[in-house]
């Protein structure tokens, strides 16, 4: 990181449940400076739609309604109260990902402009 010369960092996918936020808040919590959440919000069953999609043109094993189940299930349970203690402190910017690809990422520039 130090190297690439830039100073504001996107991190896909983390913090996922409480364990890897404390363990961010112990190594990383006096070396960054968090400015915001981006929280792709749609509907169950179009994450499973788009899932089981995606298993037919990939051939992902795991993308049956078995375990995509499990995964809603585990991200209810893990995931989400770290949504919902960043947005207690009002760093969440919500994203309606029901929405195309093109109509997603214009939400995610303004988000973005908006954070940083």
């Amino acid at each position: 990181m130090k190297e690439s010369g830039k100073e504001t960092f996107l991190i896909d996918g983390f913090p996922r449940n409480k364990d890897n936020l404390d363990g961010w808040n112990r190594q990383m919590g006096d070396k960054t400076d968090v400015k915001g959440v981006l929280f792709f919000e749609c509907s169950e069953q179009v994450c499973v739609n788009r899932c089981l999609e995606r298993g037919k043109q990939s051939g992902r094993s795991d993308d049956n309604e078995d375990t995509l189940k499990k995964r809603i299930t585990t991200y209810n349970e893990s995931t989400l109260p770290i949504i919902q203690y960043f947005d207690q402190m009002k760093m969440v910017k919500r994203i309606d990902a029901s929405k195309t690809e093109e109509q997603v990422y214009s939400e995610v520039e303004a988000a973005l402009k908006e954070i940083n």
